[in-house]
Protein backbone atom coordinates (compact mmCIF):
# COMPACT_ATOMS: atom_id res chain seq x y z
CA UNK A 1 0.00 0.00 0.00
CA UNK A 2 1.54 3.42 -0.96
CA UNK A 3 2.24 5.99 1.68
CA UNK A 4 0.24 8.71 1.33
CA UNK A 5 0.77 12.74 2.46
CA UNK A 6 -1.48 12.50 5.65
CA UNK A 7 0.73 9.36 6.52
CA UNK A 8 3.88 10.93 6.30
CA UNK A 9 2.38 13.99 7.84
CA UNK A 10 2.32 11.68 11.26
CA UNK A 11 5.21 9.73 10.60
CA UNK A 12 7.11 12.66 10.68
CA UNK A 13 5.52 13.84 13.50
CA UNK A 14 6.25 10.77 15.31
CA UNK A 15 9.98 11.44 14.46
CA UNK A 16 9.74 14.80 16.16
CA UNK A 17 8.75 13.25 18.95
CA UNK A 18 5.48 14.05 19.09
CA UNK A 19 2.92 12.15 21.07
CA UNK A 20 -0.25 13.62 21.37
CA UNK A 21 -2.16 15.74 18.87
CA UNK A 22 -5.25 17.56 20.61
CA UNK A 23 -7.87 18.15 18.38
CA UNK A 24 -11.95 17.53 17.13
CA UNK A 25 -12.79 16.27 13.76
CA UNK A 26 -14.24 17.45 10.44
CA UNK A 27 -14.21 16.33 6.85
CA UNK A 28 -11.43 19.03 6.08
CA UNK A 29 -9.16 16.61 8.07
CA UNK A 30 -10.71 13.43 6.71
CA UNK A 31 -7.16 12.33 4.77
CA UNK A 32 -5.55 13.19 8.04
CA UNK A 33 -8.19 10.72 10.10
CA UNK A 34 -7.68 8.17 7.94
CA UNK A 35 -3.94 8.18 8.17
CA UNK A 36 -4.33 8.05 12.26
CA UNK A 37 -6.50 4.74 11.91
CA UNK A 38 -3.92 3.28 9.91
CA UNK A 39 -1.45 4.60 12.24
CA UNK A 40 -3.04 2.63 15.16
CA UNK A 41 -3.43 6.06 16.94
CA UNK A 42 0.14 7.39 17.13
CA UNK A 43 0.57 10.08 18.44
CA UNK A 44 -2.41 9.68 20.15
CA UNK A 45 -5.30 11.45 19.04
CA UNK A 46 -7.02 13.72 21.90
CA UNK A 47 -10.46 14.45 21.11
CA UNK A 48 -11.31 17.79 22.65
CA UNK A 49 -14.92 19.55 22.57
CA UNK A 50 -14.09 22.47 20.92
CA UNK A 51 -11.62 23.44 18.51
CA UNK A 52 -10.35 26.52 21.39
CA UNK A 53 -9.96 24.02 23.81
CA UNK A 54 -7.82 21.75 21.87
CA UNK A 55 -5.16 24.95 20.99
CA UNK A 56 -5.94 25.55 24.96
CA UNK A 57 -4.59 21.94 25.71
CA UNK A 58 -1.41 22.46 23.33
CA UNK A 59 -0.48 25.50 24.71
CA UNK A 60 -0.89 23.51 28.44
CA UNK A 61 0.86 20.97 27.42
CA UNK A 62 3.99 22.73 25.51
CA UNK A 63 3.94 24.75 28.89
CA UNK A 64 4.51 22.54 30.93
CA UNK A 65 6.60 19.70 29.70
CA UNK A 66 9.09 22.36 27.13
CA UNK A 67 8.38 20.44 24.26
CA UNK A 68 6.00 21.32 20.97
CA UNK A 69 2.20 21.68 21.54
CA UNK A 70 0.62 20.13 18.44
CA UNK A 71 -3.07 20.86 17.02
CA UNK A 72 -5.01 19.98 14.24
CA UNK A 73 -8.59 21.17 13.10
CA UNK A 74 -10.71 20.68 9.70
CA UNK A 75 -10.71 23.84 7.46
CA UNK A 76 -13.23 27.02 7.72
CA UNK A 77 -15.28 27.11 11.03
CA UNK A 78 -12.65 24.31 12.75
CA UNK A 79 -9.81 26.42 11.94
CA UNK A 80 -11.07 29.79 12.68
CA UNK A 81 -12.13 28.18 16.34
CA UNK A 82 -8.14 27.46 17.18
CA UNK A 83 -7.41 30.98 16.88
CA UNK A 84 -8.09 32.24 20.62
CA UNK A 85 -5.53 29.39 21.95
CA UNK A 86 -3.14 30.39 19.29
CA UNK A 87 -2.83 33.83 20.41
CA UNK A 88 -2.29 32.81 23.81
CA UNK A 89 0.64 30.66 22.50
CA UNK A 90 1.83 33.67 20.89
CA UNK A 91 1.76 36.44 23.55
CA UNK A 92 2.57 33.78 26.44
CA UNK A 93 5.77 33.02 23.63
CA UNK A 94 5.13 28.74 23.45
CA UNK A 95 5.95 26.52 20.84
CA UNK A 96 2.74 25.19 19.25
CA UNK A 97 2.01 23.66 15.67
CA UNK A 98 -1.60 24.18 14.08
CA UNK A 99 -2.26 21.87 11.79
CA UNK A 100 -5.40 22.73 9.60
CA UNK A 101 -7.27 21.34 6.63
CA UNK A 102 -8.13 23.58 3.68
CA UNK A 103 -11.11 22.66 0.81
CA UNK A 104 -9.29 20.99 -2.27
CA UNK A 105 -7.20 22.55 -4.62
CA UNK A 106 -10.02 22.69 -7.73
CA UNK A 107 -12.00 24.11 -5.35
CA UNK A 108 -10.19 26.88 -4.11
CA UNK A 109 -11.04 30.24 -5.14
CA UNK A 110 -14.74 29.58 -5.94
CA UNK A 111 -16.45 30.87 -2.47
CA UNK A 112 -17.02 26.80 -1.87
CA UNK A 113 -18.48 25.99 1.43
CA UNK A 114 -16.15 26.61 4.30
CA UNK A 115 -13.72 28.27 1.95
CA UNK A 116 -11.71 30.66 4.09
CA UNK A 117 -8.32 32.32 3.31
CA UNK A 118 -6.62 30.65 6.01
CA UNK A 119 -3.26 32.64 4.94
CA UNK A 120 -4.81 35.95 5.51
CA UNK A 121 -6.56 34.40 9.10
CA UNK A 122 -3.58 33.33 10.43
CA UNK A 123 -0.97 35.81 9.08
CA UNK A 124 -0.61 37.41 12.35
CA UNK A 125 -1.41 34.84 15.13
CA UNK A 126 1.19 32.38 12.80
CA UNK A 127 3.33 35.45 11.82
CA UNK A 128 6.63 33.49 12.29
CA UNK A 129 5.63 30.81 10.00
CA UNK A 130 2.35 29.88 7.79
CA UNK A 131 2.61 27.63 4.78
CA UNK A 132 0.18 25.82 2.63
CA UNK A 133 1.40 22.28 1.26
CA UNK A 134 0.28 21.93 -2.59
CA UNK A 135 2.03 19.20 -3.61
CA UNK A 136 3.52 15.82 -1.56
CA UNK A 137 7.08 17.14 -2.28
CA UNK A 138 6.65 20.07 -0.23
CA UNK A 139 5.89 18.59 2.86
CA UNK A 140 8.72 17.56 4.97
CA UNK A 141 10.57 21.33 4.40
CA UNK A 142 7.00 22.59 5.17
CA UNK A 143 6.75 20.40 8.44
CA UNK A 144 10.29 20.86 9.46
CA UNK A 145 10.06 24.62 9.53
CA UNK A 146 7.03 24.99 10.98
CA UNK A 147 8.67 22.63 13.95
CA UNK A 148 12.10 24.32 14.46
CA UNK A 149 10.18 28.13 13.87
CA UNK A 150 7.91 27.26 16.60
CA UNK A 151 10.77 26.27 19.11
CA UNK A 152 13.24 29.03 17.73
CA UNK A 153 10.94 31.90 18.27
CA UNK A 154 9.09 30.23 20.96
CA UNK A 155 5.60 31.02 18.68
CA UNK A 156 2.81 29.31 17.21
CA UNK A 157 2.90 28.41 13.54
CA UNK A 158 0.51 26.80 10.95
CA UNK A 159 0.38 24.10 8.27
CA UNK A 160 -2.13 24.16 5.81
CA UNK A 161 -3.07 21.01 3.73
CA UNK A 162 -5.90 20.98 1.38
CA UNK A 163 -8.33 17.95 1.73
CA UNK A 164 -7.05 16.36 -1.86
CA UNK A 165 -3.64 16.92 -0.85
CA UNK A 166 -3.86 14.77 2.11
CA UNK A 167 -4.64 11.72 -0.33
CA UNK A 168 -2.20 11.82 -2.58
CA UNK A 169 0.57 9.65 -2.75
CA UNK A 170 3.82 10.53 -1.04
CA UNK A 171 6.93 11.52 -3.00
CA UNK A 172 10.42 12.92 -1.21
CA UNK A 173 12.06 16.16 -2.93
CA UNK A 174 14.24 15.25 -5.17
CA UNK A 175 17.73 16.47 -6.20
CA UNK A 176 16.11 18.60 -8.43
CA UNK A 177 15.92 22.15 -9.25
CA UNK A 178 13.92 24.40 -6.92
CA UNK A 179 13.28 21.19 -4.98
CA UNK A 180 13.80 21.70 -1.08
CA UNK A 181 15.46 19.08 1.09
CA UNK A 182 15.19 19.12 4.74
CA UNK A 183 15.83 17.82 7.88
CA UNK A 184 15.02 16.45 11.09
CA UNK A 185 17.61 17.30 13.98
CA UNK A 186 17.51 20.55 15.75
CA UNK A 187 20.62 20.76 17.84
CA UNK A 188 20.59 22.50 20.96
CA UNK A 189 21.86 26.22 21.29
CA UNK A 190 22.92 29.04 23.79
CA UNK A 191 22.92 32.49 23.22
CA UNK A 192 25.29 34.98 25.79
CA UNK A 193 26.01 38.41 26.10
CA UNK A 194 29.23 40.21 25.06
CA UNK A 195 31.90 39.89 28.17
CA UNK A 196 32.39 44.16 27.46
CA UNK A 197 28.16 44.38 28.10
CA UNK A 198 28.40 42.26 31.07
CA UNK A 199 31.11 44.27 32.73
CA UNK A 200 28.53 47.49 31.93
CA UNK A 201 26.28 45.65 34.02
CA UNK A 202 27.49 44.00 36.64
CA UNK A 203 28.60 48.16 37.36
CA UNK A 204 24.92 48.99 37.68
CA UNK A 205 24.50 46.10 40.07
CA UNK A 206 27.71 46.89 42.04
CA UNK A 207 26.67 50.51 42.53
CA UNK A 208 23.25 49.56 43.95
CA UNK A 209 22.47 49.33 47.77
CA UNK A 210 18.83 48.67 47.27
CA UNK A 211 18.69 46.17 44.35
CA UNK A 212 15.26 44.60 43.47
CA UNK A 213 15.18 41.55 41.14
CA UNK A 214 12.27 40.83 38.88
CA UNK A 215 12.15 37.76 37.22
CA UNK A 216 9.58 36.01 34.72
CA UNK A 217 9.28 32.99 33.10
CA UNK A 218 12.47 32.88 31.29
CA UNK A 219 14.22 32.41 34.45
CA UNK A 220 12.82 29.53 34.90
CA UNK A 221 16.30 26.92 33.98
CA UNK A 222 18.03 29.48 36.33
CA UNK A 223 16.90 28.56 40.02
CA UNK A 224 20.17 27.98 41.37
CA UNK A 225 21.45 30.87 39.53
CA UNK A 226 18.45 33.84 40.72
CA UNK A 227 19.30 32.35 44.21
CA UNK A 228 22.60 32.74 44.25
CA UNK A 229 23.02 36.75 42.53
CA UNK A 230 20.03 37.73 44.96
CA UNK A 231 22.14 36.63 48.04
CA UNK A 232 25.18 38.42 46.20
CA UNK A 233 23.39 41.41 45.78
CA UNK A 234 20.92 41.25 49.35
CA UNK A 235 17.75 41.77 46.54
CA UNK A 236 14.12 41.33 46.79
CA UNK A 237 12.89 39.08 44.41
CA UNK A 238 9.46 39.71 42.99
CA UNK A 239 7.67 37.63 40.56
CA UNK A 240 5.39 38.61 36.67
CA UNK A 241 2.69 35.85 36.91
CA UNK A 242 4.28 33.66 33.87
CA UNK A 243 6.82 33.30 36.55
CA UNK A 244 5.21 32.32 39.85
CA UNK A 245 6.73 28.43 39.52
CA UNK A 246 10.28 29.74 38.39
CA UNK A 247 11.34 30.48 42.33
CA UNK A 248 10.44 29.23 45.42
CA UNK A 249 7.76 31.23 47.38
CA UNK A 250 9.49 29.58 50.46
CA UNK A 251 12.51 32.06 50.31
CA UNK A 252 12.08 34.63 52.75
CA UNK A 253 13.18 37.73 49.92
CA UNK A 254 11.12 36.61 47.68
CA UNK A 255 7.80 39.03 47.51
CA UNK A 256 5.81 37.48 45.31
CA UNK A 257 3.86 38.34 42.21
CA UNK A 258 3.73 42.16 40.37
CA UNK A 259 1.06 44.17 39.63
CA UNK A 260 -2.66 44.91 39.69
CA UNK A 261 -3.01 40.98 41.10
CA UNK A 262 0.52 41.17 43.44
CA UNK A 263 1.28 41.70 46.75
CA UNK A 264 2.38 44.46 48.89
CA UNK A 265 5.80 43.40 49.41
CA UNK A 266 6.60 43.39 45.57
CA UNK A 267 4.86 47.07 45.00
CA UNK A 268 7.18 47.71 48.08
CA UNK A 269 10.18 46.80 46.54
CA UNK A 270 10.18 48.56 43.38
CA UNK A 271 8.80 51.53 45.36
CA UNK A 272 11.71 51.75 46.76
CA UNK A 273 14.84 50.46 45.15
CA UNK A 274 17.30 52.09 43.41
CA UNK A 275 18.67 49.05 41.50
CA UNK A 276 16.67 47.00 38.88
CA UNK A 277 17.87 43.67 37.40
CA UNK A 278 14.89 42.45 35.02
CA UNK A 279 15.58 38.33 34.10
CA UNK A 280 13.24 36.77 31.65
CA UNK A 281 10.18 39.19 31.78
CA UNK A 282 8.21 40.94 29.35
CA UNK A 283 6.22 42.50 32.29
CA UNK A 284 4.19 45.43 30.89
CA UNK A 285 3.14 47.74 33.65
CA UNK A 286 5.72 49.43 33.77
CA UNK A 287 3.69 52.01 36.34
CA UNK A 288 4.67 49.37 39.02
CA UNK A 289 8.34 49.50 38.47
CA UNK A 290 10.62 51.94 39.87
CA UNK A 291 9.52 55.70 39.18
CA UNK A 292 11.74 56.68 36.10
CA UNK A 293 15.20 57.92 37.02
CA UNK A 294 15.03 56.98 40.49
CA UNK A 295 16.63 53.19 39.39
CA UNK A 296 19.53 52.22 37.24
CA UNK A 297 18.69 48.95 35.44
CA UNK A 298 19.75 46.37 33.71
CA UNK A 299 17.91 43.53 31.89
CA UNK A 300 18.72 39.70 30.38
CA UNK A 301 16.47 38.52 28.00
CA UNK A 302 16.86 35.82 25.37
CA UNK A 303 14.90 37.49 22.64
CA UNK A 304 16.83 41.02 21.04
CA UNK A 305 13.20 41.92 19.82
CA UNK A 306 11.78 42.08 23.28
CA UNK A 307 14.41 44.26 25.39
CA UNK A 308 14.70 47.57 26.54
CA UNK A 309 10.64 48.49 25.80
CA UNK A 310 9.50 48.23 29.47
CA UNK A 311 11.83 50.36 31.50
CA UNK A 312 14.65 52.92 30.65
CA UNK A 313 17.64 49.85 31.03
CA UNK A 314 21.02 50.90 31.16
CA UNK A 315 22.26 48.02 29.80
CA UNK A 316 20.56 44.99 27.98
CA UNK A 317 21.67 41.59 27.85
CA UNK A 318 20.60 39.08 24.88
CA UNK A 319 21.31 35.90 26.06
CA UNK A 320 19.93 32.63 27.71
CA UNK A 321 19.48 33.43 31.36
CA UNK A 322 21.35 30.79 33.19
CA UNK A 323 24.27 31.20 30.84
CA UNK A 324 24.15 35.07 31.37
CA UNK A 325 24.13 35.13 35.09
CA UNK A 326 26.60 32.58 35.32
CA UNK A 327 28.77 34.89 33.53
CA UNK A 328 27.66 37.98 35.44
CA UNK A 329 27.96 36.20 39.02
CA UNK A 330 31.75 36.37 39.38
CA UNK A 331 31.78 40.25 38.08
CA UNK A 332 29.60 40.85 41.74
CA UNK A 333 30.65 41.86 44.57
CA UNK A 334 30.35 40.02 47.61
CA UNK A 335 30.69 42.64 50.40
CA UNK A 336 27.19 44.70 51.04
CA UNK A 337 25.13 45.63 53.97
CA UNK A 338 22.14 43.56 55.12
CA UNK A 339 19.74 46.49 55.88
CA UNK A 340 18.09 46.76 52.78
CA UNK A 341 17.61 42.83 52.20
CA UNK A 342 15.99 42.55 56.23
CA UNK A 343 13.76 45.45 55.36
CA UNK A 344 12.29 43.08 52.12
CA UNK A 345 12.23 40.07 54.31
CA UNK A 346 10.67 42.30 56.92
CA UNK A 347 7.81 42.99 54.72
CA UNK A 348 7.38 39.50 53.33
CA UNK A 349 6.96 38.03 56.47
CA UNK A 350 4.24 40.81 57.79
CA UNK A 351 2.61 40.59 53.93
CA UNK A 352 1.85 36.69 55.06
CA UNK A 353 0.55 37.62 58.35
CA UNK A 354 -2.05 39.83 56.40
CA UNK A 355 -3.24 37.29 53.99
CA UNK A 356 -3.64 34.82 56.45
CA UNK A 357 -5.57 36.96 58.27
CA UNK A 358 -7.53 38.18 55.14
CA UNK A 359 -8.31 34.90 54.35
CA UNK A 360 -10.13 34.25 57.79
CA UNK A 361 -12.27 37.50 57.50
CA UNK A 362 -16.06 36.26 57.62
CA UNK A 363 -17.62 36.72 54.23
CA UNK A 364 -21.25 35.09 52.92
CA UNK A 365 -21.00 32.40 52.93
CA UNK A 366 -17.47 31.69 52.00
CA UNK A 367 -14.53 34.20 51.53
CA UNK A 368 -12.62 33.20 48.04
CA UNK A 369 -9.48 33.78 49.67
CA UNK A 370 -9.64 31.41 52.43
CA UNK A 371 -10.69 28.80 49.50
CA UNK A 372 -7.03 29.58 48.51
CA UNK A 373 -5.61 29.48 51.15
CA UNK A 374 -6.74 26.38 52.94
CA UNK A 375 -5.60 25.03 49.33
CA UNK A 376 -2.10 26.06 49.59
CA UNK A 377 -0.71 23.74 52.44
CA UNK A 378 -2.70 21.17 50.75
CA UNK A 379 -0.92 20.99 47.36
CA UNK A 380 1.16 17.40 46.66
CA UNK A 381 5.11 18.80 46.17
CA UNK A 382 4.49 17.72 42.67
CA UNK A 383 1.55 19.43 41.72
CA UNK A 384 0.41 21.22 38.30
CA UNK A 385 -1.66 24.48 39.23
CA UNK A 386 -3.39 26.26 36.32
CA UNK A 387 -5.69 29.31 37.19
CA UNK A 388 -8.04 30.63 35.20
CA UNK A 389 -7.92 34.70 34.38
CA UNK A 390 -10.29 36.66 36.52
CA UNK A 391 -10.18 36.91 40.22
CA UNK A 392 -9.54 33.55 41.04
CA UNK A 393 -6.22 34.81 39.47
CA UNK A 394 -5.94 36.93 42.46
CA UNK A 395 -6.43 34.63 44.57
CA UNK A 396 -3.33 31.83 43.04
CA UNK A 397 -1.03 34.78 42.36
CA UNK A 398 -0.82 35.85 46.35
CA UNK A 399 -2.05 32.14 48.15
CA UNK A 400 -0.91 29.80 46.19
CA UNK A 401 3.03 29.10 47.75
CA UNK A 402 4.88 27.90 44.95
CA UNK A 403 7.78 25.27 46.37
CA UNK A 404 9.60 22.22 45.38
CA UNK A 405 8.79 20.91 41.89
CA UNK A 406 5.28 22.72 42.28
CA UNK A 407 4.53 23.82 38.34
CA UNK A 408 1.93 26.68 38.02
CA UNK A 409 0.81 28.91 34.92
CA UNK A 410 -2.39 31.01 33.67
CA UNK A 411 -3.13 33.01 30.39
CA UNK A 412 -0.79 36.05 31.40
CA UNK A 413 -0.82 38.57 28.68
CA UNK A 414 -3.60 37.31 26.73
CA UNK A 415 -5.51 37.11 30.09
CA UNK A 416 -8.01 34.96 28.44
CA UNK A 417 -10.95 33.60 30.09
CA UNK A 418 -12.03 29.52 29.70
CA UNK A 419 -7.50 28.54 30.01
CA UNK A 420 -8.07 26.57 33.02
CA UNK A 421 -9.29 23.45 32.79
CA UNK A 422 -7.66 22.78 29.10
CA UNK A 423 -4.90 23.72 30.42
CA UNK A 424 -4.59 20.98 33.57
CA UNK A 425 -5.95 18.44 30.57
CA UNK A 426 -2.83 19.25 28.42
CA UNK A 427 -0.50 19.20 31.62
CA UNK A 428 -2.06 15.68 32.64
CA UNK A 429 -1.01 14.23 29.09
CA UNK A 430 2.56 15.75 29.76
CA UNK A 431 2.59 14.86 32.90
CA UNK A 432 0.32 11.85 33.23
CA UNK A 433 2.41 11.00 36.80
CA UNK A 434 1.30 14.04 38.60
CA UNK A 435 -1.57 15.62 39.76
CA UNK A 436 -3.21 18.58 38.09
CA UNK A 437 -5.20 21.29 40.03
CA UNK A 438 -7.05 24.30 38.41
CA UNK A 439 -8.76 27.23 39.96
CA UNK A 440 -11.55 28.76 38.10
CA UNK A 441 -14.42 30.94 38.68
CA UNK A 442 -17.83 29.88 37.40
CA UNK A 443 -17.83 32.14 34.22
CA UNK A 444 -15.02 30.30 33.15
CA UNK A 445 -16.86 27.38 33.90
CA UNK A 446 -19.96 28.32 32.41
CA UNK A 447 -17.99 29.28 29.03
CA UNK A 448 -16.03 26.14 28.25
CA UNK A 449 -15.08 24.45 31.04
CA UNK A 450 -18.11 22.12 32.10
CA UNK A 451 -17.83 20.64 28.15
CA UNK A 452 -14.19 20.24 28.78
CA UNK A 453 -15.13 17.93 32.15
CA UNK A 454 -16.04 15.40 29.50
CA UNK A 455 -13.04 15.43 28.42
CA UNK A 456 -11.56 14.81 31.45
CA UNK A 457 -14.36 12.01 31.94
CA UNK A 458 -13.09 10.67 28.37
CA UNK A 459 -9.33 10.29 29.19
CA UNK A 460 -8.70 9.81 32.69
CA UNK A 461 -7.73 5.89 32.65
CA UNK A 462 -5.07 6.96 30.76
CA UNK A 463 -3.11 9.26 32.99
CA UNK A 464 -0.98 7.10 35.49
CA UNK A 465 -2.29 9.35 38.16
CA UNK A 466 -6.35 10.48 37.22
CA UNK A 467 -6.43 13.21 39.46
CA UNK A 468 -7.26 16.35 38.18
CA UNK A 469 -9.16 18.58 40.59
CA UNK A 470 -10.89 21.59 39.02
CA UNK A 471 -12.25 23.96 42.15
CA UNK A 472 -14.71 26.76 41.07
CA UNK A 473 -14.91 29.67 43.07
CA UNK A 474 -19.04 30.00 42.37
CA UNK A 475 -20.23 33.89 42.99
CA UNK A 476 -23.07 33.83 40.58
CA UNK A 477 -20.81 37.45 39.42
CA UNK A 478 -18.17 37.61 36.30
CA UNK A 479 -16.34 39.01 39.21
CA UNK A 480 -13.56 41.02 37.68
CA UNK A 481 -14.56 43.20 35.76
CA UNK A 482 -17.24 44.05 38.44
CA UNK A 483 -14.57 45.12 40.59
CA UNK A 484 -12.56 46.70 37.60
CA UNK A 485 -16.12 48.64 36.70
CA UNK A 486 -16.11 49.70 40.15
CA UNK A 487 -12.54 51.00 40.89
CA UNK A 488 -11.70 52.16 37.16
CA UNK A 489 -15.28 53.66 35.95
CA UNK A 490 -16.45 54.64 38.98
CA UNK A 491 -19.26 53.18 38.17
CA UNK A 492 -21.48 50.15 39.97
CA UNK A 493 -22.11 46.69 38.61
CA UNK A 494 -24.37 46.22 36.17
CA UNK A 495 -26.50 43.60 37.06
CA UNK A 496 -27.77 42.09 32.91
CA UNK A 497 -23.94 41.80 32.01
CA UNK A 498 -22.38 40.59 35.35
CA UNK A 499 -24.78 38.59 37.33
CA UNK A 500 -24.95 34.78 36.15
CA UNK A 501 -27.24 31.66 36.22
CA UNK A 502 -26.47 29.19 39.45
CA UNK A 503 -24.96 26.40 37.69
CA UNK A 504 -24.79 22.87 39.91
CA UNK A 505 -21.31 22.21 38.74
CA UNK A 506 -20.59 19.29 41.18
CA UNK A 507 -23.92 17.32 40.01
CA UNK A 508 -22.81 18.14 37.03
CA UNK A 509 -19.80 16.26 37.58
CA UNK A 510 -21.19 13.66 39.31
CA UNK A 511 -23.86 12.91 35.88
CA UNK A 512 -19.98 11.97 34.41
CA UNK A 513 -19.41 10.00 37.09
CA UNK A 514 -16.66 12.36 38.57
CA UNK A 515 -16.46 13.14 42.25
CA UNK A 516 -18.31 16.40 42.90
CA UNK A 517 -18.65 18.33 45.95
CA UNK A 518 -20.64 21.13 45.98
CA UNK A 519 -19.18 23.70 49.95
CA UNK A 520 -21.56 25.60 51.08
CA UNK A 521 -20.06 26.76 54.27
CA UNK A 522 -16.18 27.69 55.43
CA UNK A 523 -16.03 24.75 58.07
CA UNK A 524 -16.21 22.42 55.11
CA UNK A 525 -13.63 24.53 52.60
CA UNK A 526 -10.72 22.11 53.90
CA UNK A 527 -12.69 18.59 53.41
CA UNK A 528 -13.61 19.95 50.18
CA UNK A 529 -10.42 20.21 49.39
CA UNK A 530 -9.41 17.19 50.60
CA UNK A 531 -11.91 14.72 49.29
CA UNK A 532 -11.03 16.39 45.77
CA UNK A 533 -7.09 15.45 46.50
CA UNK A 534 -7.83 11.90 47.34
CA UNK A 535 -10.20 11.14 44.81
CA UNK A 536 -9.25 8.28 42.45
CA UNK A 537 -9.93 9.97 39.36
CA UNK A 538 -10.86 13.59 38.63
CA UNK A 539 -12.99 15.50 40.64
CA UNK A 540 -14.91 19.11 40.82
CA UNK A 541 -14.96 20.70 44.21
CA UNK A 542 -17.81 23.75 43.80
CA UNK A 543 -17.04 26.07 46.42
CA UNK A 544 -20.31 29.29 47.30
CA UNK A 545 -17.78 32.24 47.36
CA UNK A 546 -18.69 35.65 48.31
CA UNK A 547 -18.48 38.71 45.48
CA UNK A 548 -18.06 41.34 47.72
CA UNK A 549 -14.81 40.18 48.36
CA UNK A 550 -12.17 42.66 46.99
CA UNK A 551 -8.86 41.95 44.93
CA UNK A 552 -7.65 44.95 47.16
CA UNK A 553 -4.41 46.35 44.48
CA UNK A 554 -1.41 46.16 46.54
CA UNK A 555 -0.97 50.00 46.19
CA UNK A 556 -4.56 51.00 47.45
CA UNK A 557 -4.67 53.89 49.49
CA UNK A 558 -7.25 54.74 52.01
CA UNK A 559 -8.03 57.90 49.51
CA UNK A 560 -8.76 55.30 46.61
CA UNK A 561 -10.80 53.02 48.49
CA UNK A 562 -12.84 55.90 49.98
CA UNK A 563 -13.37 57.48 46.34
CA UNK A 564 -14.26 53.99 45.19
CA UNK A 565 -16.59 53.95 47.99
CA UNK A 566 -18.34 56.91 47.42
CA UNK A 567 -18.75 56.56 43.66
CA UNK A 568 -20.82 53.37 43.60
CA UNK A 569 -22.43 53.54 46.77
CA UNK A 570 -24.85 55.58 44.35
CA UNK A 571 -26.54 52.32 43.46
CA UNK A 572 -24.16 49.68 43.26
CA UNK A 573 -26.63 46.26 43.90
CA UNK A 574 -24.03 45.11 46.34
CA UNK A 575 -23.03 48.19 48.17
CA UNK A 576 -23.08 47.53 51.55
CA UNK A 577 -21.63 44.19 51.02
CA UNK A 578 -18.70 45.76 49.10
CA UNK A 579 -17.86 48.54 51.17
CA UNK A 580 -17.71 45.86 54.56
CA UNK A 581 -15.79 43.72 53.19
CA UNK A 582 -13.31 45.83 51.41
CA UNK A 583 -12.79 47.87 54.85
CA UNK A 584 -12.45 44.45 56.62
CA UNK A 585 -9.48 43.06 54.01
CA UNK A 586 -7.78 46.99 53.59
CA UNK A 587 -7.39 47.18 57.88
CA UNK A 588 -5.58 43.97 58.11
CA UNK A 589 -2.43 45.67 56.33
CA UNK A 590 -2.34 48.23 59.52
CA UNK A 591 -2.94 45.91 62.32
CA UNK A 592 -0.25 44.62 64.57
CA UNK A 593 1.26 41.32 63.84
CA UNK A 594 -0.38 37.95 64.96
CA UNK A 595 -4.06 39.27 65.67
CA UNK A 596 -6.74 38.34 63.98
CA UNK A 597 -9.79 40.24 63.43
CA UNK A 598 -13.13 39.78 61.89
Amino acid sequence: MSTKVADHVLQRLREWGVTDIFSYPGDGINGLLAAWGRAENQPRFVQSRHEEMAAFQAVGYAKFSGRLGVCAATSGPGAIHLLNGLYDAKLDHVPVLAIVGQTDRTAMGGSYQQEVDLHTLFKDVASDFVETVTVPEQLPNVLDRAIRTAYARRAPTAVIIPGDVQELDYAAPTHEFKMVPSSLDRSAWTAVPSQESLERAAEVLNAGDKVAILIGQGARGARAEVERIAGLLGAGVAKALLGKDALSDELPYVTGAIGLLGTRPSYELMRDCDTLLTIGSSFPYSQFLPDYGKARAVQIDIDPHMVGMRYPYEVNLVGDARATLQRLIPLLNEDRGREWYDTVCANVARWREVMGRRAELSADPINPEYVAHVLDPLLPGNAIITSDSGSAANWYARHLTMRGGMRGSLSGTLATMGCGVPYAIGAKFAHPERPAIALVGDGAMQMNGMAELITAAKYQDRWEDPRLVVGILNNHDLNQVTWEMRAMEGSPSFLPSQEIPDVQYAAFARSLGLTGIRVEKPGDVEAGWRAGLDADGPAVIEFLTDPAVPPVPPHATWEQMESTAAAILKGDADRGGMVRQGFKAKVQEFLPGHEKKQ
